[in-house]
């Protein structure tokens, strides 16, 4: 990529598309909570489900604890150190799979597991099995499904490697951010990049089959001299994947970012830099530029799925092999279960006390219409494949005005052939699909959906 690309956008583009911050969103949008009828609904539907013919299922599960809380982080997560407290949890996690499964029938096939957090690799290896244990007596874990578990590599051994590969895990997810030793002050996070070789090195011998790395752009004291270098290093440890974040510094939602000085935080002229330059280096070193904001291998399914115009996305990130449905388990958890859109209480005490009180702890839910489903859908395969056809995009009506505008602005192509995203348009790519569906927010982690038009 021939960054000079950048250099040609207005700063004021960038302020329309990537000026706001988490704590707004995007322009025509509001967040919907129906509560008190939202669980009721969502049992429902499980139920209807469970009376079709075997649906695929795609699971996560969020394990809400850390040993240490960063200044960066937007997670919905505990410090904690006790055992008991972790304890608890299973408990009631497993509480809530029975509701899940009183609805829905028990043992369906799971095609896509998610450990995430918090630190899920902060559970003890009893804990750990327990888990697995839990999901495989509520669900059935398809032949050949992607069981994936986030981890923090400070909290990563050999043993905990081999453990995690015995339980079924094949794929796992590196927190790395930054190696810069300056922005890992500045955002709480020290690691070496010779702990995170260890790691990757320890995942190789025991087997995972897939090894991603998460990386942050925007963070403070971040230039591109020192991006370049930790994408240098990540680059030499050869990962099938790399997803690089963009910051949302929003101290009013998360208190935790008053420790990171905002004056140290780049410009959006600056930070959309630096995300070029992630693009340059990874790009050069063979990785694909898969949507908004992740990077594969030339064999990697994602790969080969955006070049085929079937990769898909939901709020546990891209997928080239999407499952019927997707339910959330634990506090915060998202789910989709076709057009209904549900949330759980996000509090671990408020999501704890719906489940023992014998109910599907969703926080809210919102059902789509059929006209705003099927859109989603359409946004959802430009997101993802960079591509509509002239037939998909004559289905958007009144939409074309606005994306007309945005063909002006260079970020898109609009033909009689249908609707392509420029290179310039793949940095606000996100911001644009979200601009013009019900969406969800993936920084922030919220559904969004439309005001009334």
């Amino acid at each position: 990529m021939n960054l000079s690309i950048l250099d040609e956008i207005p700063s004021s583009l960038i302020e329309r598309y990537l000026g706001a911050t988490a704590d707004q969103a995007p322009a025509g949008k509001v967040e919907v909570k129906v509560n008190g009828v939202a669980h009721d609904e969502y049992a429902r539907t499980l139920r209807d489900i469970g009376l079709g013919s075997n649906p695929s299922l795609a699971l996560y599960l969020h394990v809400p604890f850390c040993a240490t809380r960063c200044h960066f982080c937007a997670c919905n997560t505990n410090v904690t150190h006790d055992a008991d407290q972790i304890d608890d949890y299973l408990d009631t996690l497993e509480r809530e799979m029975d509701l899940v499964v009183a609805a829905l029938g028990a043992g369906r096939p799971v095609r896509q597991l998610h450990v995430g957090g918090g630190t899920p690799n902060h559970l003890s290896d009893d804990q750990l099995v327990r888990l697995v244990e839990i999901v495989q007596r509520h669900f059935q874990i398809a032949e050949g499904a992607c069981v994936c578990i986030e981890c923090n590599p400070r909290r990563a051994s050999a043993g905990q490697m081999e453990l995690l590969r015995s339980l079924g895990f094949g794929w796992i997810s590196l927190g790395v951010q930054d190696l810069s030793l300056d922005v890992q002050r500045a955002i709480g996070r020290i690691q070496s990049e010779a702990v995170i070789r260890d790691v990757c090195q320890m995942a190789r011998e025991v087997g995972f089959e897939n090894i991603n790395i998460d990386l942050i752009h925007g963070l403070p004291n971040q230039t591109e001299r020192a991006l370049a270098s930790t994408l240098e290093q990540v680059i030499s440890l050869r990962p099938d994947r790399i997803r690089c974040f963009s910051y949302a510094h929003v101290p009013s939602r998360r208190p935790n970012q008053l420790a990171i000085n905002a004056q140290s935080l780049p410009s959006p002229t600056e930070k959309i830099s630096l995300f070029g330059r992630v693009v340059k280096e990874l790009t050069e070193a063979g990785y694909s530029w898969i949507g908004a904001d992740c990077f594969a291998g030339p064999r990697d399914d994602w790969t080969r799925a955006q070049a085929e115009g079937r990769l898909r996305r939901n709020s546990m990130g891209y997928t080239a092999a999407p499952a019927d449905y997707q339910l959330a388990c634990g506090p915060h958890g998202l789910g989709e279960v076709g057009s209904l859109f549900v949330q759980n209480e996000s509090s671990l005490a408020g999501w704890s006390r719906a489940v023992m009180a014998g109910r599907l702890p969703i926080a809210w839910g919102h059902r789509l219409g059929d006209e705003d489903y099927r859109r989603r859908r359409v946004y959802e395969h430009l997101l993802c494949n960079l591509v509509l056809p002239a037939s998909t995009a004559k289905t958007l009506g009144a939409d074309l005005e606005s994306l007309g505008r945005c063909a002006k602005d260079g970020l898109l192509e609009m033909d009689a052939e249908g609707i392509r995203v420029t290179e310039r348009g793949r940095f606000f790519l996100e911001s644009l699909c979200a601009q013009h569906a019900s969406s969800l927010d993936w920084d922030s982690a919220q559904w969004l959906f439309p005001k009334s038009r």
